[in-house]
């Protein structure tokens, strides 16, 4: 089971930290709320043209501790600097509780820093979609080490990566390890998946939510987000948010601290050949379209959905409606291909999308894009 990368804080004692939202479940170990000597635990392996001292070295000032006290509770995770004038980068669940949308912001949050400096800082705004949140500090008086961020569009699976964190309360902890694959789909805060999210052997931990995945560069190419555990510990598979989604909702959440999705109202499954051949459709990829919102913009353009029952190859499917082949000219082949195409645009405008039909009539559609709502299909 997934589970959230951040740390549950219980007054002296181990807990269990359910899942972070968006119908995600899991557990993690609870770390001690009380501060504590700053501890410098590094892992390394080698790697042939990375160097993770140097990678540490450039990148360790500007990763953080973040604290959040809600009514109840406490949390702690990580972050880091994204600018001079007081900017710090975590995901939003490090600093919001609930589900959809009551998901309120923590009572207070405080940032303390590798120079032992603890600060309160404001939520700026926060992305359930992106489980991005974007924090401020007062910069007086804190010498603040600002990361770069990279480029998630050429990573490699083998390429190396570190993380850097506050795994189990152990602060600027580094763990190295690989990209084990890309373009994975993984929870968010609502039931909208994060698509494109970069898996890692890196050893990522209860505690570590919010901090960088670094490259041989000491630039930030995610956030690290969730790990896919039986014991609550890193089993060898984490997830970081892709630091293209990030820089999507950063650019919003400094504009006016609220962010805006665009939306289709749809669920479909991926088609590939053998189960194309099956339904008889002329087609080897899209979407399958298995269910259409009532009232929503696929609806009102007049797509249909599933109306069918059928199990094949061990796999249940809805199938009977229409089949979305294309968004814009950009085929739709891989299973997150129709939600990032709809991501990649605005609420409000309209996109060509083209159809096939049960019948086997293809036909090009304009569908005007809703906004998202917190809760609802992918798509």
């Amino acid at each position: 089971m997934r589970a959230p990368a951040a740390a549950l804080l219980a007054a002296l004692a181990l807990a269990l930290l359910t899942g972070c939202g968006g119908g995600d479940s899991g557990s993690g170990t609870a770390a001690p709320a009380a501060t504590k000597t700053t501890t410098q635990v590094v892992v390394q392996t080698a790697s042939e043209g990375f160097d993770a001292a140097k990678v540490y070295r450039e990148a360790a000032p500007g990763v953080v501790t973040i604290r959040s006290l809600f009514d109840t509770s406490a949390a702690e995770g990580s972050g880091f600097v994204l600018d001079t004038e007081g900017k710090i980068v975590t995901n939003a669940h490090v600093v919001t509780d609930g589900e959809g949308s009551s998901r309120k912001v923590a009572k207070a949050v405080f940032i303390e820093f590798p120079d032992r400096n603890v600060v309160p800082a404001k939520v700026v705004g926060f992305d359930p979609f992106a489980d991005v949140a974007l924090l401020e500090v007062k910069p007086d008086g804190l010498e603040l080490h600002p990361l770069k961020l990279g480029n998630d569009d050429e990573l490699v699976v083998g390429q190396p990566v570190a993380a850097i964190g506050n795994p189990f309360g152990e602060q600027e902890s580094l763990s190295v390890g690989i990209v084990s694959a890309t373009d994975r789909s993984v929870k968010s805060l609502t039931q909208f998946q994060i698509e494109g999210a970069v898996q890692t052997d890196a050893s990522i931990n209860p505690g570590n939510s919010g901090g960088p995945l670094l490259d041989a560069g000491a630039r930030v190419i995610g956030i690290n987000q969730q790990i896919e555990t039986n014991s609550g510990a890193s089993d060898g598979v984490g997830f970081a948010v892709p630091i293209s989604a990030v820089k999507h909702s950063l650019a919003q959440l400094k504009e006016d601290g609220n962010v805006e999705y665009a939306y289709i109202g749809v669920s479909s499954q991926a088609l590939y050949p053998q189960l194309a051949a099956k339904l008889g459709l002329d087609t080897d990829h899209g979407g399958l379209l298995a269910e259409v919102v009532p009232g929503g913009p696929a609806d009102e353009a007049g797509l249909k959905g599933g109306d069918e029952k059928l199990r094949f190859q061990g796999v249940p499917y809805r199938v009977g409606g229409d089949t979305i082949l294309a968004v814009n000219g950009h085929q739709i082949v891989r299973p997150e291909d129709l939600a990032s195409q709809v991501s990649a645009s605005k609420p409000g405008k309209r996109v060509t999308v083209e159809v096939l039909h049960s019948d086997g009539e293809r036909e090009n559609i304009e569908v005007t894009l809703g906004k998202r709502p917190v809760g609802g299909p992918t798509g």
